[in-house]
């Protein structure tokens, strides 16, 4: 069977982690980009934020609640997560590392992994394409 292309495997991602938040943080961005670079997976989530939040986000009080909270709620899921990056690329997650906009409503997660995908695969980052 012939190894996934990058594209394939930024787009698995893109839906399983777009799903994720539908199911588990109870709304979905707006735009789900994925990029794998050598042994790192960087996601990036726009439109994030829920209307209460956006209302939130207006004072300094708000911005610490929203990053406390979704820093609480991605942390309590974790596993899920990591399973994901598993189940699509087959390597474990070494370090995952994530942040918030309040300003941008903007998500940025990036997962360390135990392999450098563009090496398991032979990919070449000459070779990426525009999606």
């Amino acid at each position: 069977m012939a190894s996934p292309t990058r594209g394939e495997v930024e787009n698995m991602l893109a839906n399983a982690i777009t799903q994720f938040e539908k199911e588990h943080l109870g709304r979905g961005p707006v735009e789900t980009r994925v990029y794998v670079i050598e042994d790192m997976i960087l996601v990036r989530l726009r439109g994030v934020l829920t209307p209460a939040e956006v209302k939130l986000a207006k004072t300094p009080e708000g911005h610490g609640l929203i990053k406390q909270v979704r820093t609480q709620l991605l942390e309590s899921s974790r596993t899920i997560l990591e399973e994901i990056v598993q189940q699509v690329t087959g390597c474990c997650t070494v370090s995952l590392h994530s942040d918030i906009s309040v300003k941008t409503g903007e998500r940025v997660i990036v997962f360390v992994l135990s392999q450098n995908l563009e090496d398991q695969y032979g990919w070449h980052m000459g070779e990426r394409t525009r999606r």
